[in-house]
């Protein structure tokens, strides 16, 4: 890697951030400089983190290969995500993956021979209320279908960016590592463009047959009686319905809870007796 006056300069502005004697703080935003310098994290990046930081290349290469944002092998111009954790994988992130695998001929980790996009199951995106989801460059595309990726997919090889569900517009994966350095985004659109909490588009799973019913979109009938309005998480139990839930020493059938009220406190039976 060559580093540059710009790449030092910006290397410093970095260790500014933190306290006097506490530069190592600032290894996960340098280990994302250097990724933007040569499109993942090279033997020489590391080498420049510990020269700069003043640790050794053993604890920068540790940390380097514990977080899966930093790339150890050249990735593509888009890093193309794709969840195939629970919620994504019952809607059919796994039928999205293995459609953008057989089309651009990869598989995991793996970068088409054109360097535009490197493939990747991810384990989470944090979008489960969009799911499936898709991210490039870890900008969201939700609601995704095998088909819809595809299209995606197609469009950034034939050079187009297509506008993200929300957010900032599309860049390439070097300009986001520099972004996740803690540089702002230079383009003018970025900071004006794409909404951060869109409203919920119809969930549908990979054949489009996914209901509503029972989701944050068109809750159940009984949703009022839950903790979040108009959703469908934790019901709501008054003392006495939850105590009725145990048997006659307070104690769950399936586990050690106990209900205690200011009238009626219960102790577990398994708890360790008062000192007399």
């Amino acid at each position: 890697m060559a580093i540059t006056d710009e790449t030092l300069t910006a290397a410093q502005e970095i260790i500014a951030r933190y306290p006097e004697g506490r530069s190592r703080s600032a290894l996960l935003p340098m280990l994302h400089l250097v990724q933007a310098e040569e499109g993942y994290v090279t033997p020489r990046g590391i080498a420049f983190c510990a020269d700069v930081l003043g640790l050794t290349k053993a604890e920068v290469g540790a940390v380097a290969t514990f977080y899966t944002m930093y790339k150890r092998r050249p990735t593509g111009e888009y890093l193309v995500s794709v969840c195939t954790n629970l919620a994504c994988q019952i809607l059919g992130g796994e039928d999205v993956y293995a459609r953008l695998s057989k089309e651009l001929g990869v598989g995991h980790d793996e970068t088409t021979p054109d360097s535009v996009i490197t493939l990747e199951h991810a384990e989470c995106l944090a979008a489960c209320d969009y799911a499936p989801v898709v991210t490039v460059n870890y900008e969201f595309y939700d609601n995704q279908t095998p088909a819809s990726a595809s299209g995606l997919v197609g469009a950034l090889q034939a050079g187009e960016r297509p506008m993200p569900t929300r957010g900032a517009p599309l860049c390439s994966f070097r300009e986001i590592s520099r972004q996740l350095a803690g540089f702002h985004d230079p383009r003018r659109a970025a900071a004006h463009t794409g909404p951060a909490h869109p409203d919920a588009p119809r969930p549908v799973d990979s054949r489009g047959e996914q209901s509503l019913t029972g989701t944050d979109v068109g809750p159940a009938s009984e949703a009022a009686d839950y903790a979040v309005p108009g959703g469908a998480t934790e019901r709501v139990l008054t003392d006495a319905a939850a105590a009725s839930t145990y048997d006659a020493d307070g104690i769950a059938d399936a586990g050690t809870a106990a209900v205690t009220t200011a009238e009626n406190p219960v102790r577990p039976s398994h708890a360790i007796p008062e000192e007399s």
